[in-house]
């Protein structure tokens, strides 16, 4: 049975919950997106869930969607992201990230979650091609880095790791 997320805004405007088969918080996203968008240390934690288990308990109003414009390297190609940002229009916390590319996933910001989430055995470091300067990873003996996208999918990285939660 997947494990079951409840998460919330910092003020308390938006709760929701769903279920997660791929909980654990180990992969660090250092694109100007999340970071920007989300991140407090250079990065974000983004988890996977169902997204026909979404329950929205309180908010639903409070509740605003943001679709990020991609841009090749040198700024000359750009277009609107299909991922949707949800976010608490009050605080602007960020909640989770629905793409229609994926129906059937949804990815909670591992910072929205109230539940207690389990420890990685070891975390991947994404993105890097877009980490600013002043940040400096921390690397562990056993994390992966990738500076673009990594090999394993979500799912894929918690069934190698032996955390999929069935």
């Amino acid at each position: 049975m997947p494990m079951h997320l409840e998460g919330s805004c910092r003020c308390g405007a938006v709760r929701f919950s769903l279920d997660s088969h791929t909980p654990v918080p180990y992969q660090l996203c250092y694109c100007s997106i999340c970071r920007k968008t989300a991140g407090g240390g250079g990065y974000a934690i983004n988890l996977g869930g169902l997204s026909a288990s979404l329950k929205i308990a309180k908010g639903r109003r409070s509740i605003g969607v943001y679709r990020a414009e991609i841009c090749d390297d040198d700024g000359r190609n750009c277009e609107t992201s299909t991922g949707e940002r949800n976010f608490c229009k009050r605080c602007a916390t960020a909640l989770w990230l629905y793409d229609p590319t994926w129906p059937d996933l949804i990815h909670p910001f591992a910072s929205a979650i109230d539940t207690p989430l389990p420890r990685p055995p070891a975390k991947v470091h994404l993105m890097l091609r877009y980490k600013p300067d002043w940040v400096k990873p921390q690397i562990g003996r056993h994390d992966e880095t990738y500076e673009l996208y990594p090999k394993l999918s979500l799912a894929d990285w918690h069934k190698k790791h032996k955390v999929w939660v069935k």
